[in-house]
């Protein structure tokens, strides 16, 4: 049980393109975008939405508890897609929405509530929370696919970079060798939580130079000047499926569950 009401959006796009029809892909025996729902609802989300641009992924969701919301396919980004939802579901401005990505079919579900806690806990001055979780070697460092960030004193975002995030000046000037101890190096957990109201007025807001420049979607937040509460996740999140490869190392993943 979780001590304060929240919803879970999940944006699952099927017009992926490094990974076409994405949602659908197979995981187990069934389409990744159910795998996520229940992840959701496990997690004790009042309500459930998955929002949608095709079809197809709302018959892959039939029979379980879950809203549809049919959504346009020309969005900037999931939170554009997840605002489009929340009006057409009409929560009340207060509701704190989980932005959970579709392509997190492992996602833990203490992450999940971590996140809707952090923004309840959250000062009035930052409107959306997300999570973090240390940088373990040099290789997640230097991916690009791995977010890096940094956050201030106060626990608030202060970048978020696909880029090494900070710079070890002296430990890597001679070339990186190894992680430098002592330095806070942490990876960005792709989840999300925003008040309604929030979603709203981001939606109105036009990509940013930086957020285009990253394709970092939580960008646009930060170059409009609003603020990110960060927290370290309570547990690891396995990573996303967004090519082939990583299709592929979810099946070695369930695979090692399944034998231990």
């Amino acid at each position: 049980m979780v001590d304060f009401p929240f919803v879970v959006v999940i944006p699952a796009r099927y017009a992926s393109t490094r990974l076409p029809g994405k949602p659908l892909a197979n995981i187990a025996g069934e389409p990744m975008v159910r795998h996520v729902a229940r992840r959701a609802l496990q997690a004790g989300a009042g309500q459930v939405a998955v929002a949608i641009d095709d079809e197809r992924v709302g018959h892959a969701l039939q029979g379980l508890p879950v809203t549809v919301c049919m959504t346009r396919s020309d969005h900037a980004s999931g939170s554009d897609r997840i605002a489009e939802c929340v009006d057409q579901l009409g929560w009340a401005d207060d509701t704190i929405v989980v932005n959970l990505q579709g392509d997190e079919p492992f996602a833990p579900v203490a992450g999940i509530q971590a996140v809707a806690r952090a923004l309840a806990l959250a000062l009035d001055d930052a409107p959306v929370a997300t999570l973090a979780t240390p940088v373990t070697s040099l290789e997640e460092l230097f991916d690009p696919n791995a977010v890096k960030l940094v956050r201030g004193a106060h626990g608030h975002a202060l970048y978020f970079s696909r880029a090494p995030l900070p710079w070890a000046r002296d430990a890597f000037a001679n070339g990186p060798e190894a992680l430098p101890a002592n330095i806070p190096f942490l990876r960005h957990i792709g989840i999300y939580a925003y008040r309604a109201r929030f979603l709203r007025a981001y939606a109105t807001l036009p990509q940013t130079p930086l957020e285009q420049a990253e394709s970092l979607e939580q960008l646009r937040v930060l170059e409009n000047g609003h603020a990110i509460a960060v927290r370290l996740s309570p547990e690891a999140f396995p990573p996303g499926i967004d090519t082939p490869a990583d299709l592929e190392r979810a099946h070695r993943f369930l695979a090692g569950l399944t034998d231990n």
